[in-house]
């Protein structure tokens, strides 16, 4: 019998529901998490209620705030943003004091909270103001975890022991993910945060991504097969923290990386992950490392210049092509 196949959205809404169903402590809060109007949280309310799926005001400071203080109250809240711009309402609550009341209390307040910043990323024509990729910002606080997964398997696993685990949680899902499909067991497991996961293996270039880019990485890689290009691609799935061992692991193999994401060139993910490499596996390197990332600029509303301003398949293949050329001629 084939395993069966459910979307990111579907497996995100399993996760949720086992979780409440295994723990009563377990409580959802946001705007609309009532109707769904993203799908997610579709359901949740008639079989739990009012008193565990809590519709709030507009209002991103407010209600994350209420998230922090449920959490040291002893609840386990898991807090939807409805879109992952709006993140930027409520960064108080999330960088002054959801990552720094565990130490400021020395261990006695404790703020297992995930906060969902849905529907993050671009790629849907909707401007500067709903299409940002802001997880690279939450790398740079201490106290905070930071996950970003891709694929099914992976959201439902990741936000199970995203609501189990003791720290706040920053769980980033992309636009363009939640109707990806894929194979989802029907049995309980979780996925371990600060664990990449390689996707496909090679020995070529290593190319590291997450969210979106993984689907982008992937088609990339399989049209650098037909050309004798063997990439392993990396999944980080947690940003922060980072798993090191498996990405110098990679390019010790391969010589060579490709870094990719939809969030702009500097200060992102990938300038995180060089700094990385080249600190702790220069000598391995065959290549400099090439990024492939977003251009430093807010993004158009207009189909084509949002395009061409967005990592795809041809920019990674041409950014591998360019560590596999610069090796050859060194």
């Amino acid at each position: 019998m084939s395993e069966r196949q459910i979307s990111f959205a579907q497996a995100l809404r399993e996760g949720l529901r086992e979780e409440m169903r295994r723990d009563p402590s377990v409580v959802i809060i946001g705007e609309d998490v009532r109707v769904s109007s993203f799908g997610v949280t579709e359901s949740l309310w008639q079989e739990f209620g009012d008193a565990r799926v809590r519709d709030t005001p507009i209002s991103e400071a407010g209600f994350i705030g209420m998230c922090l203080g449920a959490a040291m109250t002893g609840l386990r809240p898991v807090a939807e943003l409805m879109l992952g711009d709006f993140v930027t309402v409520c960064m108080d609550q999330l960088a002054n004091q959801a990552a720094k009341v565990r130490y400021m209390s020395g261990g006695h307040a404790e703020p297992h909270m995930v906060v969902r910043v849905g529907v993050s990323g671009p790629g849907v024509r909707v401007g500067a103001q709903h299409s940002q990729s802001l997880e690279g910002w939450f790398l740079h606080v201490p106290g905070l975890r930071v996950v970003y997964p891709a694929t099914p398997y992976d959201a439902k696993g990741l936000l199970k022991a995203a609501i189990r685990g003791p720290d706040p949680v920053m769980f980033f899902e992309h636009k363009l993910v939640y109707g990806v499909k894929g194979p989802v067991p029907e049995s309980d497991y979780t996925v371990p945060i600060g664990k990449a996961e390689i996707k496909k293996e090679g020995k070529d270039v290593t190319i590291a991504c997450y969210g979106y880019m993984l689907h982008k990485s992937l088609a990339a890689a399989r049209r650098l097969a037909r050309e004798g290009i063997e990439a392993e691609v990396v999944d980080l799935r947690t940003l922060s923290p980072m798993d090191k061992e498996t990405l110098l692991g990679s390019v010790k193999r391969t010589g060579r990386m490709v870094t990719v994401e939809d969030g702009c060139k500097t200060g992102g993910v990938g300038a995180e992950i060089s700094a990385i490499v080249c600190e702790e596996a220069y000598d391995d390197l065959e290549a400099p490392i090439r990024r492939v990332a977003a251009l430093d600029l807010p993004l158009p509303a207009n189909g084509v210049l949002e395009d061409a301003a967005l990592p795809n398949e041809r920019k990674i293949i041409d950014a591998v092509k360019s560590t596999l050329k610069t090796s050859a001629s060194a």
